[in-house]
């Protein structure tokens, strides 16, 4: 395996840890900390916001000090975030605890762009394999991230789920380490330096617009569902933390396990019908949700949203890279990342007010419009999706 790729995909497990964990724990606290309920799932808004709002600053420090430098500044201002929420844990400052939540947020739009490196690591016809497996550490977040939270809760006297963050700050220094691995080859993608489009032109391209959609739709209907999920099962309907945890790990799996294959299933049967098979699996999902709310429903309901999500967001982001020239790459991802986490952060802002208001049916039954959309987007598209494009 090529060496960048073992680091990213490793760096991906322990740089992504924070995100399940803020996931189960986010709301919860929330619950114990915000002026009302309704704000329970602000602190995983907020991080989805910090998020959006740290991807195109990213993209540029990263053009200008380079993949390595700029991930690791991600995981300082992320070590800094878990320190400031065990002092909001401690001393029950909800104001602090969301501002620790925008700074985990914003180390994702780094750890976001560890599939730019991937890609820029490989030749361009393995894009789609290099993306799938720097994804696949996903899976080892997905364990790592909830058991942290579990497991270590109590390592600190200064209030519940302290010692959570403490174990996670430990992750992030660990990671820092790791990153001195890697090694980044720009010959294999050609120089940042040369002629570049007007951003205009890049994103007017059709399969841009398509590429942006693909991701754009994942997220948001991914993160509506799963930022409700925790609130509805544990507050709403008295299930427990660990069959909330249960739920929580085995979304996230589903969101990253599917990446052992994902890249065959693009060579195979082409990005067209791996976006089908993503929005029938959310939609599916959907369904699950609206046959019951016993533990089983949501653990089903929650895994056809991870490998619906997977299928999406693989495929969008194998599609962008075919739009735009190496030069161009850092500010046709900003875009994309920018517009992706943006619209990612309106579902998380929603989804705790309306999971009291409307319920969790509801919630479900309002990701189909969009799915649907885009459904109608890629059939229209038809099998340009899957014609490799010469920029």
């Amino acid at each position: 395996m090529n060496r960048n790729i073992f680091v990213l995909a490793l760096s991906q497990a322990l740089g992504m840890s924070g995100a399940p964990m803020m996931v189960l724990l986010g709301g919860i606290i929330g619950v114990e900390l915000a002026p009302d309920r309704s704000w329970a799932t602000l602190p995983l808004a907020l991080m989805v916001i910090g998020g959006a709002s740290a991807t195109i600053p990213a993209a540029l420090l990263m053009g200008r000090i380079g993949r390595r430098n700029g991930f690791i500044a991600g995981m300082v201002i992320a070590l800094l975030a878990c320190l400031c929420a065990i002092q909001a844990i401690h001393t029950e400052n909800f104001i602090l605890f969301c501002g620790a939540a925008l700074g985990l947020g914003a180390n994702m739009a780094f750890v976001q762009q560890y599939r730019f490196a991937a890609a820029e690591s490989v030749e361009r016809d393995h894009v789609g394999r290099a993306v799938s497996m720097v994804l696949i550490g996903g899976v080892i977040a997905a364990f790592l991230g909830p058991e942290l939270a579990k497991n270590s809760r109590d390592w600190l006297a200064l209030g519940p789920y302290s010692g959570s963050f403490a174990a996670l700050a430990l992750i992030y220094l660990l990671n820092i380490g790791l990153m001195s691995f890697l090694r980044m080859e720009v010959g294999k993608t050609g120089s940042i330096d040369g002629e570049q489009r007007p951003l205009k032109a890049i994103i007017g391209q059709p399969l841009f617009i398509t590429a942006v959609l693909a991701a754009m739709v994942s997220y948001w209907c991914m993160t509506f569902i799963m930022s409700a999920t925790p609130v509805s099962m544990h507050v709403i309907d008295g299930f427990s933390l660990d069959d909330t945890a249960w739920v929580v790990q085995s979304h996230v799996i589903a969101m990253f396990a599917p990446s052992l294959f994902t890249g065959w299933l693009i060579d195979r049967f082409g990005l067209r019908r791996l976006i089908w098979a993503g929005i029938l699996l959310m939609t599916l999902c959907v369904v699950a949700a609206l046959i019951n709310r016993h533990l089983i429903h949501y653990w089903a309901g929650l895994v056809l949203l991870g490998i619906g999500w997977n299928f999406l967001f693989v495929g969008g982001t194998t599609l962008l890279t075919r739009t735009y020239q190496p030069a161009e790459r850092f500010k046709a991802q900003a875009f994309n990342d920018f517009t992706v986490y943006g619209f990612q952060a309106t579902a998380s802002l929603s989804a705790g007010a309306l999971i009291f208001l409307v319920g969790w049916e509801t919630v479900n039954l309002l990701t189909l419009p969009w799915l649907l959309i885009t459904l109608i987007v890629v059939l229209k598209m038809g099998r340009r999706l899957d014609r490799p494009v010469e920029n």
